[in-house]
């Protein structure tokens, strides 16, 4: 199953979905900026909006979160390091789950449901490597694999290029621009890589 080009294609753009949800999520935490439109201080203390002015007032804890989400994000979208972004993924979105269910987030807790669900997957998906962890014997394989091509780590860092730039020097009505642009260099950029999968096929 591994060696279907279309299964390594899904989960190397599950990747870039999920580590850069949480990359454009980690830089208004960087920039010290508050994550809702107002203060949330007169909202009631048990309420998501006082929740996250909570958060924000921490000064260097909100961006110390930023970082972190930064950090784990774009380990997942260079893909060679994909494998540690996951491990390092697993608890902050599992934390950022239990904060969604815990707070009247609406439906936000469906979207990190998601997000926890397929970080489970990516570990699944490299556990013959990542066995070794439980002192089990890793299973490597000598045929290399569409989803080790190099086209898709440097995708990956223009993503992470147009999507720090949109951020910090786009204005946020040019914003969906920048999506589009992402979204059509990630159709081309998924055209390319599945014709060169015929390199990878014995």
């Amino acid at each position: 199953m591994k060696n279907k080009s279309w299964i390594q294609i899904f989960i190397i753009y599950l990747r870039y979905l999920i580590g850069f949800a949480f990359i454009f999520a980690s830089l208004i935490k960087i920039e010290g900026l508050r994550f809702t439109a107002e203060s949330g201080a007169e909202y009631p203390i048990n309420s998501a909006f006082h929740f996250f002015e909570t958060l924000y007032e921490s000064g260097v804890y909100w961006r110390f979160l930023g970082l972190a989400q930064f950090f784990t994000g774009t380990l997942l979208v260079t893909q060679r390091l994909a494998k540690l972004g996951a491990i390092l993924f697993l608890p902050i979105i599992a934390n950022v789950f239990v904060i969604t269910i815990s707070y009247d987030f609406g439906g936000t807790s469906i979207i990190t449901g998601l997000m926890l669900i397929s970080t489970l997957f990516l570990l699944y998906w490299d556990w013959d490597s990542l066995k070794i962890l439980f002192n089990n014997k890793p299973t490597y394989s000598t045929k290399k694999r569409l989803e080790q091509d190099s086209i898709w780590i440097y995708l990956g860092f223009v993503f992470l290029i147009i999507t720090v730039l949109s951020k910090f020097f786009i204005d946020n009505k040019n914003i969906p621009f920048s999506f589009l642009v992402m979204f059509i260099i990630g159709v081309v950029g998924l055209i390319i890589g599945y014709k060169r999968r015929k390199l990878y096929i014995d």
